[in-house]
């Protein structure tokens, strides 16, 4: 049986969790502004001594791989690779818009329709995908624009619940009958669960040295406004 150490830090929310063979046993999270640096090895020990595990035990790492905050991400996968190193363990990537509609079909099995995971980004702007009920892309992760045309080949006939901390600010934006909203909380590891399971055992490992997350847009750096004199 596989035991998989997850992490997700691509947001705001700073999860981890232990899995046996798809099964999350022990989880440890917390929402807040720069929780990742501070506390993530530390809520990554915690959850090893709560799965009643060592690290020694550990079968691979999973990560969440993005898109979302570049210096949360940049923690993440960082803290994973480490741990693969040291470990000697693969070392597994499981995209977040993914895991969030996975977290959202885990507690809505009877749901029908298409899911719409968003990350905020700025502004009226998201990073997001649509999922139909088997997980299938129907469309590919992108960093979108909100506006009221948004989605509109698919919400003309097509009910969609949109997930997420980006789809509260879409909702005036997107006024349709068949727009749903869900501002539950999906950015957590023990989400990965089975996608880290099915991950393992189709062997999809990545190249410790050279993965890099998906932050699907370039970082930018600003330059604080210089105070008048």
């Amino acid at each position: 049986m596989a035991k998989i150490l997850q992490i997700e830090t691509a947001t705001s929310v700073c999860s981890v969790a232990v899995s046996i063979d798809g099964k999350t046993i022990a989880v440890k999270e917390e929402t807040g502004q720069n929780l990742h640096a501070g506390n993530l090895t530390l809520f990554i020990e915690e959850v090893i001594k709560k799965a009643d595990l060592t690290f020694k035990d550990l079968d691979a790492i999973a990560v969440s791989k993005g898109p979302g905050s570049y210096t949360g991400l940049r923690i993440g996968v960082s803290t994973a690779k480490g741990l693969c190193y040291a470990l000697d363990i693969p070392l597994i990537a499981i995209e977040t818009l993914e895991m969030m509609t996975a977290g959202f079909l885990i507690k809505n099995s009877n749901y029908s329709g298409l899911i719409c995971p968003m990350i905020d980004a700025r502004r009226m702007e998201v990073y997001t995908a649509m999922f139909n009920t088997d997980l299938e892309i129907l469309e590919p992760t992108s960093a979108k624009i909100i506006d009221a045309s948004s989605f509109s080949e698919f919400l003309a006939n097509q009910k969609i619940t949109f997930i997420g901390d980006g789809s509260s600010k879409c909702k005036v934006a997107l006024n349709s009958p068949n727009a749903f909203f869900c501002e539950d909380n999906f950015n957590s590891a023990g989400n990965m669960s089975l996608l880290a399971k099915h991950a393992f055992t189709k062997r999809l490992f990545e190249d410790v040295a050279y993965f890099e997350p998906f932050y699907l847009k370039d970082f930018v750096v600003t330059q604080p406004k210089k105070q008048k004199t």
